[in-house]
């Protein structure tokens, strides 16, 4: 019998979580888009800057998503190293992870008053071609944010979501997944100077919600289905190691015209979000913006450009609270 079947077996006498209960007052998403609808616009893309500033950059911290803590590997899990995995596909792999958040029973959602604790590691890029723009990150490994951040709610221009935004936005996402890709793009609306095509920013509006921290686990599951049908989206037939040096499922889309692919790192263990990376797909030179110092760098297919792992997530009571 597999873990999956036990899993299921085991909670199979449990009733139906009730959805009302797993967010009690949350606001209905409509709202939750009318009432800030700067969305995240895209930020500057990064390989337009030299390596050399890229590498001295902290990328923000864009509050977590796993429910489950995957800081430490489990012996036990929905996959493991053991051959429980199914690396064959987008609709297998993600459709799995879907199948094995269904079956778990909901945290409450955290109070206004409490905060959002995450922790990551941040890794230098890993190119082939080594030169003297590689230089180092500098970053705070450590962060809290406020659940309920009145500030970043109320400020129009913020194009960050607070923590319980996204928790009541993303909980009332619907299970179609057309429908369901649809509010994420309103939700995650392209910039008017940095455009691109609607897939592109379906996955990018996806990875926000899948890093974001916490998520009940429908939500997660229903955004899981969703983002296996978003048209070039693959899964790396292989484990590949993320910025702290663990072993991740990676999801994975080009971007066009970049010459590199976005990849969503996933735990092996519980399918929470793992980590972030930047792959080069084929050889190119890379041109600095007219005005930046240095090199024009050479990238090899292979180089990581940019990788970040996220090692834990956490609700606490207070800020410098630690789990």
């Amino acid at each position: 019998m597999d873990e999956m079947t036990q899993l299921r077996e085991l909670r199979a006498d449990a009733p139906a979580p009730d959805r009302s209960a797993l967010a009690p007052g949350r606001r209905r998403l409509t709202d939750a888009i009318a009432g800030s609808r700067r969305g995240r616009r895209l930020r500057t893309s990064w390989w337009l800057a030299s390596l050399g500033a890229a590498a001295a950059v902290t990328v923000a911290a864009l509050l977590g998503t796993q429910l489950l803590d995957t800081s430490h590997p489990r012996s036990t899990g929905p996959a493991t190293m053991a051959g429980d995995l199914d690396l064959s596909g987008p609709a297998a792999t993600l459709g799995r992870a879907a199948d094995f958040l269904e079956s778990l029973a909901p945290p409450p959602e955290p109070r206004d008053d409490q905060w959002i604790y995450t922790r990551k590691v941040i890794g230098e890029p890993e190119l082939a071609a080594e030169d003297d723009q590689k230089g180092k990150i500098s970053y705070d490994p450590d962060s809290w944010t406020p659940y309920g951040n009145a500030a970043a709610e109320k400020d129009g221009s913020d194009d960050d979501r607070s923590a319980r935004e996204i928790y009541r936005a993303a909980d009332d996402l619907p299970e179609d997944p057309a429908s369901l890709l649809a509010e994420v793009r309103e939700l995650y609306p392209s910039g008017a100077d940095t455009p691109e095509s609607e897939a592109a920013q379906t996955f990018r509006g996806l990875g926000v919600l899948i890093e974001s921290y916490p998520l009940a686990p429908e939500a997660l599951a229903r955004i899981y289905r969703a983002m296996a049908t978003v048209p070039g989206v693959e899964i790396t037939d292989h484990l590949v190691k993320d910025a702290a040096g663990r072993e991740a499922i990676a999801v994975t889309r080009e971007e066009e015209g970049t010459h590199q692919r976005r990849e969503l790192l996933l735990s092996p263990y519980d399918y929470g979000y793992a980590g972030l990376r930047f792959v080069v797909t084929e050889d190119h030179e890379m041109k600095l913006p007219e005005g930046t110092d240095g090199i024009d760098p050479k990238l090899t297919a292979g180089d990581i450009t940019l990788t970040e792992a996220r090692t834990a997530a956490a609700v606490v009571d207070a800020e410098g609270d630690k789990p």
